[in-house]
């Protein structure tokens, strides 16, 4: 029998997330773990009278398909798939797999190349209704040093959060970051000033990622100046960074260190825009207050802020174009350091806690 938590995720995904509507064309694409997902999510959208459509795929066929593809396969297998996307109304990607760390092997030259190749794909769903979710693994469970249970737990609990109240909370934060020209984020081994005047913000309240809770905005491409360390590790195209230290002069990065330095050179100079910013948020989903390897769930933790290095989005448009949209965080909660958030001088957030009175809403002791 399905875990009826499954269901209620499932209607929220359709709902809240896609605005499912009758006779509109629903792509799930997901891989075998994640099949008790995709079967409630095919049952809601009939439900719904949509039309579902499944693409499952296979990490460690892919794994294999990769390692001898050429660029040109990688292009043709894209212009097939175009037509699939071409034809839908929404897409939702479940994300689960049963070894993270599947793609660690593939030269990083080959994920380039695949990366490089999907960029038509991945425009063309922006433009439509998409939404992300994880399915809980123990795969999952074993990145998160947690027992399967309890992960699953954890997972459905931080994906099924009341999404209409944490939006109506994030408005004062949206507010003030619209009025903000200067932004100073200081940290042990940060200190970082930047520009967000003009630049769009938005709330992640649920719609295009789940778990969700961020509010973000880009910085001016080329106001970035001064040094980030970012303290969560991050994995990435099924390797595990640590220790990811940038220096940005005049918005680009002049400066890069972290483990495994080759692959993260390797990433930044994948083209010009993986030299600059194309995001920044703070996360505020108050069930979400520890690292779990897993950047959807990582880049939302209450107390957190994150870069990405690479493509702006539509919503927060500062200009930066890239194949790379890679998001990088950093804890400023007691337990991990520490540190400040100030707008145009005033002191915003303090180890991990808003301390405007309009921003207390969002402490994570306001929205439970």
């Amino acid at each position: 029998m399905r875990d009826p938590r499954l269901d209620q995720l499932a209607a929220g995904l359709l709902d809240h997330s896609l605005d499912i509507q009758p006779g509109e064309r629903l792509l799930i694409e997901a891989d075998f773990t994640c099949r008790d997902l995709v079967m409630a999510v095919i049952d809601a959208a009939y439900e719904r009278k949509a039309m579902p459509f499944v693409h499952l795929t296979d990490p460690r066929v892919r794994r294999a398909w990769y390692l001898g593809a050429t660029r040109p396969q990688m292009d043709y297998s894209v212009k097939w798939a175009l037509y699939r996307h071409e034809d839908i109304d929404a897409s939702l990607a479940i994300y689960g797999g049963e070894n993270e760390t599947e793609m660690a092997d593939i030269p990083p030259e080959v994920m380039e190349a695949a990366r490089l190749a999907s960029e038509p794909i991945v425009e063309k769903d922006l433009k439509k209704k998409w939404s992300v979710v994880r399915y809980p693994t123990p795969a999952g469970a074993q990145l998160a040093g947690m027992s399967t249970e309890a992960f699953e737990d954890f997972c459905l609990d931080v994906s099924t959060v009341d999404y209409a109240r944490l939006s109506e909370a994030m408005d004062p934060l949206v507010a003030l970051m619209a009025r903000t020209d200067r932004v100073r984020i200081v940290s042990p081994g940060t200190d970082l000033e930047f520009s967000i005047k003009g630049i769009g913000i938005a709330k992640s309240d649920g719609r295009e990622n789940v778990p969700d809770g961020e509010v973000f905005t880009s910085p001016v491409r080329d106001s970035v100046n001064g040094t980030i360390r970012f303290n969560v590790p991050s994995l990435e195209e099924g390797t595990t960074f640590e220790r990811i230290r940038f220096t940005f002069e005049n918005g680009r990065i002049v400066d890069a260190d972290g483990t495994p330095n080759d692959r993260l050179l390797k990433i930044i100079g994948t083209d010009e825009g993986s030299h600059y910013l194309g995001e920044f948020a703070l996360g505020v989903n108050p069930r979400i207050n520890q690292p779990m390897k897993d950047t959807l769930y990582d880049e939302k933790i209450a107390g957190s802020l994150h870069f990405a290095v690479g493509r702006a989005y539509e919503e927060a448009d500062n200009g930066n174009r890239s194949s790379v949209h890679w998001d990088l965080v950093l804890i400023q909660t007691p337990e991990w350091g520490g540190g400040e958030i100030y707008f145009d001088g005033v002191l915003v957030r303090k180890d991990g806690r808003f301390v405007l009175p309009e921003l207390e809403g969002l402490n994570p002791e306001h929205l439970e």
